[in-house]
């Protein structure tokens, strides 16, 4: 799971299991963090349209903007016009494309979960550094 800036810059990586839903994990996320830079808006797809994480992330003063699933029980939170930054979520999706450029990154052959997130974190900041 990664956070990145709007011009694709690794805010924060991390690497879990498969298994976990994907709500749970951004905090988490959040505690490995490479600059401590505020983010004002969290833009997630689907898999983030949860209330508890909408308030979680309201009291750390994050917006949170995902669009809302189909089988949505409860009353919508987010109209259209909170949506419009949803459409910038390719900044993101270039962040995984330009992380896949480094071989040990695109397939996990280690077995240890340490060493394939350390070559994560290098590849992250061989990305950061670009911008210096």
């Amino acid at each position: 799971m990664a956070i990145t800036t709007r011009d694709s810059r690794p805010h924060s990586v991390h690497v879990f299991s498969a298994t976990p839903f994907q709500a749970t994990l951004v905090e988490q996320t959040f505690k490995h963090r490479f600059s401590k830079a505020r983010i004002g808006k969290l833009v997630g797809d689907k898999a983030y349209d949860s209330d508890p994480l909408d308030k979680r992330m309201k009291r750390r003063g994050i917006e949170l903007i995902a669009p809302h699933k189909r089988n949505r029980k409860r009353k919508k939170t987010q109209d259209g016009r909170k949506l419009r930054p949803y459409k910038k979520r390719w900044t993101i999706e270039r962040f995984f494309a330009w992380l896949q450029n480094y071989r040990r990154c695109l397939v996990r052959w280690e077995r240890k979960l340490e060493n394939f997130q350390a070559f994560i974190f290098l590849a992250s900041v061989i990305i950061l550094l670009r911008y210096f």
